[in-house]
């Protein structure tokens, strides 16, 4: 993702939405996918656009992708050629068999081909893939199809195999810290260095995540610090959650879980997202090889039963404990 012009005036009082505001509108415009985005571009130069497929985690450009595609396929006629759904929120047979069918026969006025952006399409039921299978063989004259996922492994293979696939990597820390920068120069943010390396970690490859830390941070006052980021974000510090575990590899399990409590109770932070950073931050540890799969096992195993409902303290503190009792 990249910044509108840098000639725009600072929104007074920032009242906008920052995602928006600074949405690339050019598959130029896109930081941290170029390969990605300069495959995109050669296709439509040649006029060889195919069925589309984009995988990956949220907030990293597949649907900004898609968006300028028609935008650079159509022009200022692109809204009326583009149709994005979202699978999530209609994922019956009937969305596949009706508002698909009825865009891709309507009029094409001066283009060979419309295109239809099916957005979390890993979200649809398995009948209602085998109908978007039949509705891509019976347009495929006239219309194109990007379809965005999360997990490709969810989208049967018959549409996979008629889609070109790109699968989009979470974004670098170098590519979050130049968007980051360049909307607080646009709008007149003073932001500290740990502030930039706070955001970066709470992001995680999350341009969107991101850029909606330094818009909540920046109302906070009138510098963006990391202080103001991890209170802002409830991310915990790295070196806390370092602390927590290292102190329960030790043996010290009741320390341990004191330390996860003030995570939980005093900042608010969801169990889940103590799951995804000690994940992350296993290898940042200076753990030995077998301290750092035991604890990759027991963090699968918590993730896991946190994910089918089980309780998040139960599990953390169950967890801690696991890593405690080890010789």
């Amino acid at each position: 993702m990249s910044t509108a012009d840098a000639d725009d005036e600072p929104t007074p009082g920032r009242n906008e939405i920052w995602i928006e505001k600074y949405r690339p509108t050019s598959l130029s415009d896109i930081l941290g996918q170029e390969e990605i985005t300069d495959r995109l571009k050669s296709y439509i130069e040649r006029d060889e656009l195919p069925n589309l497929m984009f995988s990956g985690e949220a907030g990293i450009g597949k649907t900004t992708a898609a968006t300028n595609i028609a935008r650079e396929v159509y022009g200022d006629d692109w809204e009326e050629n583009f149709l994005e759904l979202n699978a999530s929120d209609e994922r019956g047979i009937d969305v596949v068999r009706g508002r698909i069918k009825d865009f891709a026969r309507a009029s094409f006025g001066n283009y060979d081909y419309r295109i239809i952006f099916l957005d979390e399409a890993d979200s649809l039921t398995s009948d209602a893939q085998s109908a978007l299978r039949r509705t891509m063989e019976q347009f495929s004259g006239n219309t194109r199809f990007i379809l965005s996922c999360n997990y490709s492994s969810q989208i049967i293979d018959p549409i996979q195999s008629r889609c070109a696939v790109f699968r989009f990597s979470p974004l670098s820390d170098e590519a979050v810290e130049e968007q980051i920068r360049q909307i607080a120069d646009i709008e007149g943010i003073e932001l500290t260095q740990d502030g930039v390396d706070a955001i970066a970690y709470a992001a995680d490859g999350d341009m969107r995540k991101a850029i909606n830390a330094l818009q909540a941070a920046a109302v906070m006052g009138e510098t963006v610090d990391e202080d103001a980021v991890f209170t802002i974000t409830s991310t915990a510090r790295p070196e806390e959650v370092r602390e927590m575990v290292t102190t329960a590899l030790n043996g010290d399990f009741v320390a341990a879980r004191s330390t996860l409590d003030e995570l939980l109770t005093e900042k608010g932070i969801a169990g889940g997202d103590v799951i995804d950073q000690l994940h992350r931050s296993v290898w940042e540890f200076d753990l030995g090889d077998e301290a750092a799969v035991r604890l990759m096992d027991r963090v699968g195993e918590a993730d896991y039963r946190i994910t089918e409902g089980a309780n998040e303290r139960v599990q953390l503190e169950a967890l801690l404990a696991s890593l405690a009792l080890e010789d």
